[in-house]
């Protein structure tokens, strides 16, 4: 009865056909609301307030770099786990599934690592349980943008991965907000993003199917496997080395258009309620990701196009940084979050279901997914130090926006060499 039950259940490699219901999808989305809130809460807010602290610098600068220096610590340690972990999910045997032991032990060490940060006061400890709640942060999320593929049907996956895109602008105002108002402090900031991601995520992790793979099916489980499999040649395929370039170029120009934005506003404006006009410039930013992931994932299924949404949306980023550039006005760059907004908010539902189609073997896409995801969180951990750096370097922050509209405009470039998906 065993073997006979085991032959008629379908393997963990094959293709999804069936379409996710309205319950997995808003678990999923609830789950993603709750990892954004945790990694874009203290990137935004507390980790730049403790290290401010900390300082106690004379010049903005100098809290930049400390803080930038930290991150960059922690994006060479995404490097690694991201596809290591990928990898290692998609050899995953357990009667629990492929999946679910990592989206479980992912959330348990970020949730841990944030309540840690909330007690540090020396720049070290800052580093190293930072270090470590990012490592959370890539397992957690590696093995979450993996269950896209093992289980939602290509023709539902723009719809389904603006689920990613949505919360990540949702969750960075609700846990600012959180913050800010009914858990201030740095003890009570961390402790209540950690309680929230794992009460977000643990209801997702508990209910999804997760086909268990089997033995037979496992990819070669050597440390020589490992390695060799984190090389994907972009000669061998192409298509996946364009999608990875488009979105390293795109990430690392939205991560330098937005990471020195309440900088800008203070001394490229000199704006006196910086504060107050960094908040409404997040939300202008947010409601227009919002509309622009929901309605772009949905339609790009609808018409079965991704290539075509992707290089608008590069496009759309670029043309914002250009504004900010070239036209350094308040309202300008009011105009400017909104056009970021609907680039980026399209990009990422989009660009997540183009990457999906690229993927060279069913086999691996815990870990190919994982190097894809690098090219999001990397250009993140770097932005506050190399922005700083060209802020200084150039004389001022027109330089850093003209790269920034750059780098979209490259991004829109290599995601037009992509051919295997319209």
């Amino acid at each position: 009865m065993t073997a006979a039950r085991e032959e008629t259940t379908p393997s963990a490699l094959a293709e999804p056909v069936r379409r996710v219901g309205g319950g997995w999808i808003a678990l999923f989305g609830a789950a993603w609301l709750g990892i954004w809130m945790a990694q874009l809460t203290p990137v935004q807010l507390l980790l730049p307030l403790q290290v401010e602290q900390q300082l106690d610098a004379a010049s903005w600068t100098d809290n930049v770099v400390a803080f930038g220096v930290i991150s960059a610590i922690a994006g060479v340690f995404a490097l690694i786990a991201f596809p290591v972990t990928g990898a290692l999910s998609d050899r995953t045997t357990s009667r629990f599934g492929r999946r679910r032991p990592w989206i479980a032990g992912g959330t348990v060490l970020f949730a841990v690592a944030l309540f840690a940060l909330g007690f540090q006061s020396g720049m070290v400890g800052i580093g190293v349980w930072w270090t470590l709640a990012i490592i959370g942060f890539c397992v957690l999320s590696a093995a979450l943008t993996a269950a896209i593929s093992d289980q939602v049907p290509v023709g539902q996956r723009g719809f389904v991965s603006s689920w990613i895109s949505a919360p990540q602008a949702i969750g960075l105002i609700l846990g600012v907000l959180l913050a800010t108002t009914l858990f201030t402090g740095q003890f009570l900031g961390y402790t209540a993003i950690a309680v929230l991601l794992v009460v977000l995520v643990a209801p997702f992790c508990l209910w999804m199917p997760d086909a268990r793979l089997r033995r037979e099916e496992r990819p070669p489980f050597t440390m020589r496997a490992l390695i060799e499999g984190m090389w994907v040649s972009p000669t061998a395929h192409p298509d996946f080395g364009w999608t990875l370039l488009s979105r390293i170029l795109v990430n690392i120009g939205n991560a330098l258009g937005t990471t020195l934005l309440l900088y800008f506003l203070m001394f490229g404006l000199n704006d006196p309620n910086a504060e107050d006009d960094l908040l409404v410039l997040i939300v202008i930013y947010t409601i227009f990701v919002v509309i622009a992931s929901i309605v772009a994932g949905a339609l790009s299924d609808k018409l079965a196009r991704r290539r075509v949404f992707v290089l608008v949306a590069s496009v759309l980023q670029a043309l914002a940084a250009l504004l900010l550039a070239f036209v350094p006005e308040l309202t300008v760059t009011m105009v400017a979050a909104a056009l970021l907004g609907l680039g980026y908010g399209c990009f990422l539902s989009v660009d997540q279901a183009l990457a999906t189609q690229v993927l060279p073997d069913p086999a691996s896409r815990g870990k190919d997914l994982g190097i894809m995801n690098i090219a999001t969180a990397v250009p993140q951990a770097m932005a506050p130090l190399l922005g700083a750096a060209i802020v200084s370097w150039l004389g001022g922050f027109p330089g850093l926006f003209l790269l920034s509209a750059l780098f979209g405009f490259a991004g829109a470039f290599a995601v037009s060499r992509v051919r295997s998906v319209r």
